[in-house]
């Protein structure tokens, strides 16, 4: 049988606004290096993202523990497809120590899809959160976590470990999963992030999708609403890109104006953080934005507070 990956399909020409520079920078040097000498893979270079540059030079990286092997085909996705590697014990530390090297104050933490592992590896995630806390305590810790489809158990692995951010992309509408993400499931996916908010209701939660494949806006609109419906806090959209021609195309290039509308959009359906424009990944400028994530939600406690008794007398 003929899978996507064997049949090419040639790229749409890429528009002025999603274009971005080779990276050049000693940073970004530096900081390949140091992912080198810890044996780490990041998802910056396994999923060719366009951004790897401006982050490096930064010094921020999102670190892809378990392997670089995912046990999921799903058709947007670079990382390499196979039987995965054994969990390297000494990935936990190894993960902490570059966090604490960095000096990293936010760290996005994500994986494979380990469907391999008894657990999906949720004890992995837990011992990599933990092992920052010890190395970098003031760091703040969010992960991208798989959906631990049929792993009972694994999702509270996690939350117990407590990150600060729990960050699950839901990729695409619904209609385009057996297409794009065929090893997913939409309403699972949406049920693992209301979990997250019914066992730890101070863990911020977080969803992403790409556009550009086929969805309309209405679809989009739908997507927020459940989101909002499993009381997801912080929701991303960027602009999917064609890793390979054994890839999904690019049906559209959506342009910056839509991704606006989108914005304004969710702000009014209530999420406290929406990050919308063509290059919009789930790890761009996640320490910049979990710090807007802290403010609104302060915010939003400070306004539903009851007024104390003289305010209420003086009005």
């Amino acid at each position: 049988m003929e899978s996507f990956h064997d049949k090419e399909v040639a790229p749409l020409r890429k528009p002025d606004w999603i274009r971005v520079k080779a990276p050049t920078s000693q940073e970004f040097e530096e900081t390949r290096a140091l992912m080198r000498s810890k044996s780490l893979v990041t998802v910056c270079e396994e999923a060719a993202c366009p951004n790897i540059g401006e982050c490096w030079k930064k010094k921020h990286a999102t670190m892809m523990i378990m392997g670089e092997i995912c046990t999921r085909a799903c058709r947007f996705c670079n990382v390499k497809t196979g039987k995965p590697n054994r969990l390297d014990p000494n990935e936990p530390q190894n993960v902490a120590d570059a966090v604490a090297s960095m000096g990293l104050n936010h760290v996005v933490i994500t994986s494979v899809d380990r469907d391999d592992l008894e657990d999906g590896g949720a004890a992995h995630f837990a011992k990599v959160i933990r092992a920052i806390r010890d190395a970098a305590p003031f760091s703040t810790i969010e992960v991208l976590t798989p959906d631990f489809r049929h792993k009972q158990g694994a999702l509270e692995v996690v939350v117990e470990a407590r990150p600060d951010v729990f960050n699950h992309n839901l990729e695409t509408v619904p209609r385009l999963y057996n297409a794009i993400r065929p090893g997913a499931r939409y309403f699972g996916s949406l049920q693992l992030l209301a979990r997250v908010k019914e066992l730890d209701p101070s863990i911020f939660t977080k969803s992403g999708i790409m556009v550009g494949l086929g969805e309309d806006r209405q679809e989009v609109l739908n997507l927020m609403d459940d989101l909002r419906a499993a009381d997801v806090d912080f929701m991303t959209i960027g602009q999917y890109l064609q890793p390979t021609p054994r890839h999904a195309k690019v049906e559209r290039f959506v342009p910056p104006d839509e991704f606006e509308d989108y914005a304004r959009m969710g702000r009014a359906k209530g999420f406290l953080l929406v990050a919308s424009s063509p290059l919009t990944r789930s790890s761009y400028h996640a320490d910049r934005d979990f710090y807007a994530l802290r403010r609104a939600r302060d915010e939003q406690l400070r306004a539903a507070a009851p007024l104390p008794c003289s305010a209420k007398d003086s009005g």
